[in-house]
């Protein structure tokens, strides 16, 4: 699934090409999403601006006319965008097909279909959920060491897992945290209650240098994700312990094999001997 940094380069992607143009019309090819496309949605957003763009957690939120469309990749979505109309070549698992005036397109393609694409109540998406329960993000001054240890100091469950929870903050997913968890130097296993207020601001540092190094390389492609341009993320040649068990720990003084091991459901890479 794409994270935080996958989610913020797409985002980047639809601003330069389509931020304060006008919708000239959209087709739906399906409407069955996780949350059902509204059957109303071509009547909405046709004729329309689109004034913003922006992301929060691992959603993009675009506001068109009066309207809020909630964007969601989910495991395999991709937005493709072409400078002109008669450049796009249609795909199967294209659902919804945004033309513009300036005779630009985009198509939201997803083959599993467990992204979504809605439109928020009249109250706004910020008041919805997932939203009204989101932790802060992970890049902004307001997630601080301190603010982290204080969410999670009395809290018995893995440090992993806490990271990975929304709540405490938003956007984080399995790829960034085990790279933070190395880079900081804490065992994936550790409960939040053992973690100490220098290991926290460790923590979070690590996170929002991990966040920004994946935002620069375009984000990782493992399977499905690609750039809006259709070109892939690269950061993935980078990861210091993801997807890397029985290979050698990065740090030429330890002798040590980064580990896999499975927490919650999910894939955890680590160091045994640099993560304490």
């Amino acid at each position: 699934m794409p994270e935080l940094p996958e989610v913020e380069t797409v985002k980047g992607g639809l601003e330069r090409a389509v931020l304060g143009g006008r919708i000239k019309g959209l087709r739906v090819n399906r409407y069955d999403l996780r949350i059902p496309v509204p059957q109303d949605l071509g009547q909405r957003l046709s004729a329309q601006t689109i004034h913003e763009i922006s992301r929060r957690g691992k959603y993009i939120i675009m506001h068109i006319g009066d309207s809020y469309a909630v964007l969601h990749l989910g495991m395999s979505g991709r937005i493709r965008i072409f400078a002109a109309a008669s450049d796009y070549e249609a795909r199967k698992h294209d659902h919804i097909i945004f033309e513009m005036e300036d005779g630009g397109l985009f198509a939201f393609e997803d083959p599993r279909r467990f992204g979504m694409f809605y439109l928020a109540g009249d109250d706004g998406w910020a008041v919805e959920r997932p939203f009204s329960q989101m932790g802060p993000e992970p890049l902004d001054d307001e997630w601080t060491g301190t603010h982290f240890y204080n969410a999670i100091n009395k809290r018995k469950a893995p440090i992993k897992g806490l990271l990975l929870d929304q709540a405490i903050v938003a956007g984080l997913g399995n790829i960034y945290v085990c790279e933070a968890l190395y880079g900081a130097g804490v065992d994936p296993r550790r409960g939040g209650d053992s973690i100490s207020k220098a290991e926290a601001d460790k923590i979070v540092v690590q996170s929002k240098q991990v966040l920004e190094r994946a935002i620069a390389a375009g984000g990782s492609t493992l399977r499905d994700y690609q750039k809006t341009d259709g070109s892939l993320g690269y950061f993935q040649y980078g990861f210091q312990v993801y997807d890397r068990d029985g290979h050698d720990c990065p740090l030429a003084e330890c002798n040590q094999k980064i580990l896999r091991i499975v927490q919650a459901g999910r894939s955890t890479f680590y160091c045994p001997s640099c993560q304490k």
